[in-house]
């Protein structure tokens, strides 16, 4: 009798334990992944900024930034290809209009959701998706599977708005089907990731 209570305390104190470290890295990697979106974001306004100072041609720029390139790789490691650097720039420049001063408090998405986000030409439209991904927790998979269901312009053009978005919260899609006799909605279940 008294093992069993020993092992219920020892299973108690685990789980307990367990609960701290999972809660913990997750915020770890909150932490981590909103550093790295500020970072990304400050060495696109620095490139934007030694652009401008000196009123850099395309392909001088483009030196500048494959020299650049070289120097943080060797420095610091992956992740400062030619190609990131020219997205991190890309970044700034497409949100740079939309932030305030507080830039720390207005990147809540991965960057890999952003770089995904930044695809999209229409900034309502992005903003929209970048909205519904923050408040609706999407993985960047959920995230491409909304966009490609086409959820923003279904939501534009719908008469039932809320009704869509219900649907879609619970996972269904939408899908416009073009019929000989106009077009319909035909309604799909898809899986949804958490």
């Amino acid at each position: 009798m008294a093992k069993k209570v020993a092992n219920h305390r020892e299973d108690a104190l685990y789980s307990q334990i367990a609960s701290i470290l999972e809660q913990n890295r997750k915020s770890v990697a909150v932490a981590v992944n909103t550093a790295m979106v500020h970072t990304y974001y400050e060495i696109g306004r620095s490139i934007v900024e030694n652009e401008q100072k000196g009123s850099i041609r395309a392909e001088y720029g483009k030196e500048v930034l494959k020299n650049l390139s070289a120097r943080l790789t060797a420095n610091y490691g992956k992740g400062f290809s030619q190609r990131n650097l020219e997205q991190m720039r890309q970044f700034f420049l497409i949100y740079s209009k939309e932030i305030s001063q507080t830039v720390s408090a207005e990147f809540t998405l991965s960057y890999s959701h952003y770089l995904f986000l930044m695809r999209i030409d229409n900034p309502d439209e992005r903003k929209f998706y970048e909205i519904e991904a923050k408040n609706s927790n999407w993985s960047l998979r959920e995230l491409k599977r909304q966009f490609d269901s086409a959820l923003y312009e279904r939501l534009a053009v719908s008469k039932d708005k809320e009704s869509v978005r219900e649907l879609f919260k619970k996972g269904w899609i939408v899908l416009n089907c073009v019929t000989q006799q106009g077009t319909v909605d035909r309604v799909d279940r898809r899986e949804v990731d958490g």
